[in-house]
């Protein structure tokens, strides 16, 4: 599945079990039960749902883009080790 979403399988697994321990896991698919009882009140659970999906896919990118960041600096400290360690100064 990871595959399919462009995500590497192990955060894949990070974003799952912290949505576990946060109570969030499945979220989506409570809302339209909780709407259930009356017809205005379930389109405004799906709109609060969507606006919370936007949110949380919001909070998802900025941490992809940290992630990134980080394995970049990673490489980078790594390059620099080497190169390090090749000069004969």
């Amino acid at each position: 599945m990871g595959k399919d979403l462009g995500v590497n399988r192990e955060t894949l697994c990070l974003w799952v079990r912290q949505a576990r321990e946060n109570g969030t896991a499945g979220a989506e698919q409570k809302a339209p039960a909780d709407g259930a009882g009356g017809g205005a009140s379930g389109a405004g659970g799906l709109v609060s749902s969507g606006d919370a999906l936007e949110e949380q896919n919001k909070q998802l990118k900025v941490r992809i883009r940290e992630l990134e960041l980080e394995l970049e600096r990673d490489i980078l400290r790594k390059a620099a080790k080497y190169v390090a360690g090749e000069t004969n100064w």
